[in-house]
């Protein structure tokens, strides 16, 4: 993780939550992603338009997942066919993973190791991940150039 990272574990994140809700802190339009059902079928229509798919793991409550959302990847969603959307950890909606698997999204999201919210992830052809993952929240003078750098390299690995 680079040095201008932080990271919170699933309950620092709901505590984080709790006392900016607490303060009356937060935006006053949060924006949100597609929850997809089944992740084939998301990777598919990313990858007809020659793009990844990036999934944000999220967690309810989390402020740095907000701005992870509403400032850098709601505000690249739809750009240029790029596919973004959302799973929740302790989401028990079903979703259906690359293998055709359906279980829960929180469970998918343990079975792939995620334990820090908010988690980007970047999917090509198989469901394979082609671009190192984003880990935690970041300075945001960094976070849009670290984002911006993922989707590059996913792009490129996908277009090859």
């Amino acid at each position: 993780m680079p040095a201008h990272t932080f990271s919170l574990t699933r309950r620092q994140c709901l505590l984080a939550g709790a006392a900016a809700g607490l303060l009356g802190a937060g935006p006053a339009r949060a924006a949100t992603l597609p929850m997809p059902t089944s992740l084939p079928d998301a990777l598919a229509a990313a990858l007809k338009k020659g793009n990844p798919l990036v999934l944000m793991v999220s967690l309810v409550g989390c402020p740095f997942c907000v701005i992870a959302r509403d400032n850098y990847l709601a505000p690249m969603q739809g750009q240029a066919g790029l596919s973004i959307v959302q799973l929740d950890m302790r989401n028990r909606q079903l979703v259906q993973d690359f293998s055709g698997v359906t279980q829960t999204q929180d469970e998918l999201i343990r079975r792939w190791g995620v334990k820090v919210a908010p988690t980007v992830l970047f999917f090509g052809r198989g469901g394979v991940e082609v671009a190192e993952r984003m880990v935690g929240g970041y300075i945001p003078d960094f976070y849009g150039a670290y984002l911006d750098e993922r989707v590059r390299t996913a792009r490129a690995a996908v277009a090859s």
